[in-house]
C-alpha cells in the first residue's frame, strides 16, 4: 500500500517540497511511521488552507502511518513570521481558548483508534518548561544566526521598512525543538506542513541530526493557486472558515460551488478522497458539458460534508433547491435560510398591511408601484415562489418563513427578501 503513496500524493498535487524523496518512499515503506503537522491558534478557527494539511494526514493514516496533530499553545503565542508584517499578539487566555477551538476541529478529521491511532498533542505542555537559560544553552547553541537570517521570509522581512521582531525571529527555533521533542517522546521521523514552512521545518531535521545524530524527513504541500496564478480561498467575507459559526455551512457550500471550471478537477484531486477514475469521469464532463457542472457539485459535497457532516449538506442542498421554486421553503430551517438569503437584496414591510407591490418596492426588486403593479399583472410576482395575482392583498404573518422573512421574486431570476418591520 504505501509503495504507491508517494505516487499518489503527487498525483493529487499534495508534494511540494520534500528531503531526499527516495529515502522518504523507502521510509514510508518500512513500516509504520509517527509523522505530525502543526496548527498554530492564531485564530479561532482552522480555513481551507489547513484543510489541504489535514488531507494530507488521512492520506498518510489510511496508508497506515500514525498522526500526531499538534496544537501549537506555545508558537501561537508568538506568531511565525509572515511577509504583511508583524502579527498582533493576543493574550494567553485567548490563544488558549483557541487552541481548545482547534483541538475539537481536528478531533473530527482524524482516526483515533486502531493501530494507526492519531494523537494530539500540544507544545504549549514542553515549551513552557522550558527556562529562558534553558532555551538558549540547550537549544540555542545549535543555530548559527547566519542561517536563521537567510531563511527567505526573515530576510524580505528584514529589507522590508517594518523589519521584523526578535519574538517573530525566534519561532523557528521554537518550532525546531517541537519536531525534536516529538522525535523524543513519539519516534516521530517525518514532519508536514505547508510549503511557506519549509525553512523552519528543515531546521527541525538539523536540529535532531545535530542533537541525536538521526536522520528525519519533511514534506511540504504547495500554495493553493487558480488557474490564473492567484492564490486560491478567499471570500468576500474573507477565509474560508471551517467553523460553522464563522462561515456558514451554506455559505461554505456555496463557495466550492463557484470555482471555476478551469480550477475544479485540481480542487477535486486536492480537497477530496474519489478515486482516479472518478476524477477523469468529472473530467470529462467538465470538459463536455461544463453547463451541468458536475465537478463543482461533487466538490462542494465531498469537502462540505467532511467539513460539516451529511445533515449540513442536506439542508444546505434543499434551500438552494426550495430558493429556485424547487422545494419548500417552510422546510428549510431559519440559520440556513438566513445564510442562503443573507447576500440578497433586502427591505422590510409593515405585515397585515404592505402587499406584493410594496415588498418588490421595498426590496428594490422594483423603482416604483406603476412598475411594480404591471409585473403583478403580467404574472411575473411571486411571494416565496407562489405567483401572486391579487396586488391589494396584504402580506400576513402566516406568509413569513422561518426568521422573520419572506422571499420575493420578480421574474425567473430576480430574488430578494423583505423582513417583518419592527
Amino acid at each position: 500500500m504505501t509503495q504507491d503513496l508517494v505516487d499518489e500524493l503527487q498525483w493529487r498535487g499534495l508534494i511540494a517540497q520534500h528531503t531526499d524523496l527516495d529515502a522518504l518512499r523507502a521510509h514510508l515503506n518500512a513500516g509504520p511511521v509517527t509523522f505530525y503537522c502543526g496548527f498554530d491558534p492564531t485564530a479561532a478557527s482552522l480555513h481551507h488552507g489547513h484543510l489541504v494539511q489535514v488531507l494530507l494526514m488521512r492520506h498518510l493514516q489510511n496508508a497506515g502511518h500514525k498522526p500526531l496533530a499538534l496544537v501549537g499553545g506555545a508558537t501561537g503565542m508568538i506568531g511565525d513570521p509572515r511577509l504583511s508584517g508583524e502579527r498582533q499578539l493576543q493574550s494567553r487566555d485567548v490563544v488558549g481558548q483557541w487552541a481548545d477551538r482547534l483541538r475539537a476541529q481536528l478531533s473530527q478529521f482524524l482516526e483515533f483508534d486502531g493501530p494507526a491511532a492519531a494523537r494530539l498533542v500540544n507544545n504549549l505542555d514542553w515549551t513552557s518548561q522550558l527556562s529562558a537559560i534553558d532555551l538558549l544553552r540547550d537549544v540555542g547553541q545549535y543555530f548559527r544566526v547566519g542561517t536563521m537570517l537567510s531563511k527567505d521570509i526573515v530576510a524580505r522581512r528584514l529589507n522590508s521598512e517594518e523589519g521584523i521582531s526578535f519574538t517573530e525571529f525566534s519561532y523557528q527555533i521554537l518550532q525546531a525543538h517541537d519536531y525534536l521533542q516529538l522525535f523524543r517522546n513519539y519516534g516521530c521521523t517525518l514532519e508536514t506542513g505547508g510549503n511557506d514552512q519549509w525553512g523552519n521545518m528543515i531546521g527541525g531535521v538539523e536540529l535532531i541530526r545535530r542533537v541525536e545524530g538521526a536522520t528525519t524527513h519533511v514534506m511540504t504541500t504547495p500554495i493553493i493557486t487558480k488557474s490564473d496564478g492567484t492564490k486560491f480561498g478567499k471570500s468576500e467575507g474573507g477565509a474560508i472558515w471551517l467553523d460553522p459559526q464563522m462561515m456558514s455551512p451554506y455559505a461554505f457550500y456555496q463557495f466550492w460551488l463557484q470555482v471555476a471550471d478551469e480550477d475544479v478537477v485540481k480542487l477535486l484531486k486536492v480537497f477530496t478522497f474519489d478515486s482516479r477514475e472518478r476524477i477523469e469521469e468529472l473530467a470529462q464532463s467538465v470538459a463536455e458539458r461544463p453547463h451541468l457542472r458536475e465537478g463543482q457539485k461533487e466538490l462542494a459535497e465531498k469537502v462540505t460534508t467532511l467539513v460539516h457532516g451529511a445533515d449540513a449538506v442536506a439542508r444546505v442542498q434543499a434551500a438552494t433547491e426550495a430558493l429556485w421554486g424547487r422545494g419548500d421553503l417552510r422546510e428549510v430551517d431559519e440559520e440556513t435560510l438566513v445564510a442562503a438569503t443573507g447576500e440578497l437584496p433586502s427591505g422590510s414591510i409593515r405585515v397585515g398591511h404592505d402587499t406584493i407591490v410594496d415588498a418588490l418596492i421595498a426590496s428594490g426588486l422594483e423603482k416604483g408601484r406603476s412598475a411594480a403593479r404591471r409585473t403583478v399583472a403580467s404574472g411575473g410576482a411571486y411571494l416565496n415562489n407562489v405567483k401572486v395575482e391579487d396586488e391589494d392583498a396584504p402580506i400576513e404573518a402566516s406568509d413569513l418563513l422561518a426568521g422573520g422573512l419572506a422571499l420575493i421574486r420578480r421574474g425567473r431570476r430576480n430574488l430578494a427578501v423583505v423582513h417583518a418591520n419592527q
